[in-house]
């Protein structure tokens, strides 16, 4: 059996499509990139905000169609919006031939088998990991599933239930392999990094017990770590990361908001006091961090004295980058109960205020690392038309995909997931432009 994915959704689903392949390679399917070659493919679908749950419907209706003119025998939407709203859209698209939530991927090999699509049920060896992109050193670890925040405009714990921790030997394990497969820069996920191991009770392992067992086992030169609430950002976390230099000085930490009023209303269980400590305690540790956070503009009721003072914190702490979202309704959240009472058209103003009023800071902030000596990881060829800076990577201050890149001005660079020696000479907005050193 040939078998095709589409990824939708964040790294946190690729992580997901990649071992979910794995476990069907174990079983003895073989993995093709182009759906037409494919006699079963699976669309792991998004369901977290309006945009994406359409995406994701219109993805699996073009697969639908491929049938009528390609080999294609099933059509299998898993994932998030699939957890969520599998009854209805089992009546609604009766082109899909099967939906398979999360916490039924163990029948997904029975069911293939029963529709005569996997030959042979009983795995013929463990299922490995299968990398799905174009880019195998860039790879996430994702070390956790679910969430036991109850953020009231938030879907997640709807579509992937309660917290539970991966073991640690696994994870471990799984590292190796990754690194096996050429990673040269791992990057931790989950939906708050902070809440590892709090399942495996008062002394059971934690973040810092993982990564110490990550470092030992595996000689990947980066670690970085996205998605840690501030109320998991631990002392002990803070100084591992102060003294290891294979863990990037890079954290992801989402606030939401600033506005005490806002978070209230939002249960998030941190204040803007809590916050700044957080921030503070920090860059006291490594002043060279880069910080990323991301906020949430037109939360219902949200007064324009809130947006104010969001809008001072962000120009007082200066965070290296800030992701924006505009509230919107999520069906069975707490949230969704509140009147959504700030207009749609307030919200993109107050989004595009914010992302100006960041785009400055973020130039200033990055300017002070122009004129620094510091490592490369080249991602792939600039495409530019100056074809001065030919090559494209990133400084251990930029995440993959959600951060700007560093151009290279050397013409002899060419293989992704090669480290070099830069100068960084010009910062523009979220970029840096740099020369070769070696």
């Amino acid at each position: 059996m040939n078998v095709s994915i589409i990824s939708l959704g964040c790294d946190k689903a690729t992580v997901d499509s990649e071992r979910l392949i794995g476990d069907l390679v174990g079983h003895g399917a073989q993995l093709v990139a182009d759906p037409e070659a494919a006699d079963v493919v699976l669309v792991n679908t998004c369901g977290f905000i309006d945009a994406a749950k359409q995406e994701s419907i219109d993805t699996m209706l073009q697969v639908a169609a491929l049938k009528q003119s390609t080999g294609i025998r099933a059509v299998v939407a898993v994932g998030c919006l699939v957890e969520r709203y599998k009854r209805d859209l089992e009546s609604e698209m009766p082109e899909v031939d099967l939906f398979v939530g999360f916490n039924d991927l163990d029948k997904l090999v029975p069911k293939l088998a029963e529709l005569g699509l996997m030959v042979d049920p009983v795995a013929t060896h463990p299922g490995v990991r299968q990398y799905l992109g174009d880019a195998p050193h860039i790879r996430y670890l994702k070390i956790s599933e679910g969430c036991d925040h109850s953020c009231a405009f938030c879907a997640i714990p709807l579509m992937r239930g309660k917290h539970r921790s991966e073991l640690l030997h696994g994870l471990v394990a799984e590292a190796r392999e990754l690194e096996r497969q050429g990673a040269k820069e791992i990057t931790l996920v989950a939906q708050d990094l902070g809440h590892f191991g709090r399942d495996f009770g008062p002394n059971g392992t934690r973040l810092p017990d993982l990564l110490d067992a990550l470092l030992l086992e595996t000689t990947v030169p980066w670690y970085r770590l996205l998605y840690v609430y501030p109320s998991g950002l631990s002392e002990n976390l803070v100084e591992l990361m102060a003294r290891e230099p294979r863990i990037v000085p890079y954290i992801d930490i989402p606030i939401q908001h600033a506005s005490d009023s806002v978070l209230k209303r939002m249960r998030r269980p941190e204040r803007q006091n809590t916050i700044r400590r957080k921030i503070s305690l920090l860059r006291t540790a490594i002043p060279d961090i880069a910080i990323r956070t991301t906020v949430v503009l037109g939360f219902p009721g949200e007064t324009d004295a809130d947006f104010r003072t969001l809008c001072e914190f962000i120009e007082e702490v200066e965070f290296e980058r800030v992701g924006t979202f505009t509230y919107s309704e999520q069906e069975g959240t707490i949230a969704a109960e509140y009147d959504d009472d700030v207009p749609a058209a307030v919200k993109s103003e107050r989004q595009e205020e914010l992302t100006e009023i960041q785009r400055i800071i973020s130039e200033d902030r990055l300017g002070r690392f122009v004129g620094r000596e510091t490592a490369v990881l080249v991602d792939g060829t600039n495409e530019a038309p100056d074809g001065v800076y030919r090559h494209v990577g990133r400084v251990q201050w930029q995440a993959d995909d959600v951060d700007g890149v560093t151009l290279l001005s050397h013409g002899e660079v060419t293989k992704p997931g090669e480290f070099h020696r830069v100068l960084i000479e010009d910062n523009r907005d979220y970029d840096f432009y740099a020369k070769v050193l070696e």
